[in-house]
């Protein structure tokens, strides 16, 4: 998915539905975006780094990166060999910070990824002995291969940011993302991930196949050398919170987020749709929203940064009506439409670039 939305000041930016530049009322005063600095230059990095393993697909790993910044998790699809499991590790090695990978198997069990309590003989008591889902970036590869049993032990984990076994309640770190991979074309031993566990992953991405000059660069450069094994941390985790904290004082306005509520409200009212999006898809769009601001150089959200994220952010949660895949309709399209039919809010006097309208 392409982005709409390019880097730009305040000054700068110009909007493209036709209307007057987009300003929102109450939009904090350009100042130079001094404080976006710090997250430019780290995303920048981490952007570059991946991108050294995930070649020609710069706007998959800017949805990663809007994701990791709007707390969310990820949930990345689509057929064998196109860099699925590469993303999420190389994501996860460019930051300084705990991470785990979870292999899921048929076999495998609840207890395999939130930990087990062990009865201790020579004390008497139980420990709990943490899983690999204590970790800041968590790395789940063909999630779809566990039984649902096994996918219900992260409902809590990406939800609440907490565990509980045996009655007892441990909290997660910051910051925490999962990073789970799915293959749609393998039905055999697959269980597909219930409406309650999409919802869940604030964005889904399709990588794709590269293009034929992305294809001989990455033979060029890959086939003799896996990338992954020279990837050096560019951040850590305490710089990532620091981030996260400027996205969440990113302004939205509230004709921008009467928008946001709008657009997901269309997606329960399409007769395409038997299941739209929930309440939860509205504060993880608008939260992607703000990250795909800051992102953009800017430190309030326009509706283009909603366009941006719509899709990747709400098209997994829709449940279409069987008429819908006779139709050969998809998620996507229903939200493309449903942009398209949502009035957008009208700019307001543009800023002239010291702050004053």
């Amino acid at each position: 998915m392409t982005s709409r939305t390019q880097p730009a000041t305040p000054g700068e930016y110009t909007g493209e539905h036709g209307q007057a530049p987009y300003y929102p009322s109450g939009a904090p005063a350009y100042n130079g975006h001094t404080s976006l600095d710090e997250l430019h230059d780290t995303m920048r990095r981490i952007a570059a780094n991946v991108e050294r393993v995930l070649v020609g697909k710069p706007d998959v790993v800017r949805i990663a990166l809007v994701t990791l910044l709007a707390e969310g998790h990820l949930l990345v699809e689509d057929v064998p060999g196109v860099g699925k499991t590469s993303l999420a590790k190389a994501l996860a090695r460019s930051i300084d910070c705990t991470v785990s990978r979870i292999q899921f198997t048929p076999d495998l069990l609840p207890s395999d990824v939130t930990g087990v309590s062990i009865y201790n003989r020579q004390t008497g008591e139980f420990e709990f002995r943490s899983g690999p889902v204590f970790a800041n970036i968590v790395v789940g590869d063909e999630i779809n291969r566990a039984s649902p049993k096994t996918q219900s032990a992260l409902l809590e984990c990406m939800e609440e940011q907490q565990v509980t076994v045996d009655t007892t309640t441990y909290g997660l770190d910051d910051p925490f993302m999962v990073i789970a991979t799915q293959n749609p074309v393998e039905m055999e031993g697959t269980y597909a991930l219930p409406e309650a566990q999409r919802d869940r992953f604030t964005a889904r991405v399709s990588i794709g196949y590269p293009d034929q000059q992305a294809e001989l660069a990455m033979v060029d450069e890959h086939s003799g050398h896996n990338p992954l094994k020279d990837l050096e941390p560019v951040s850590d985790a305490a710089t990532v919170m620091r981030l996260i904290g400027q996205v969440r004082r990113v302004h939205i306005a509230p004709e921008v987020r009467r928008y946001a509520v709008d657009v997901v409200a269309a997606t329960r009212q399409v007769p395409e749709i038997r299941l739209g999006a929930s309440p939860r898809a509205t504060l993880q769009f608008v939260r992607a929203a703000r990250a795909h601001a800051a992102l953009s150089g800017r430190d309030f959200v326009v509706p283009d940064d909603l366009h941006a994220v719509a899709i990747p952010v709400l098209a997994h949660r829709l449940v279409l009506t069987t008429e819908a895949h006779a139709a050969r309709r998809s998620a996507t399209d229903v939200v493309r439409a449903v942009l398209h039919r949502v009035a957008v809010p009208q700019g307001g006097p543009a800023y002239n670039g010291q702050g004053h309208r």
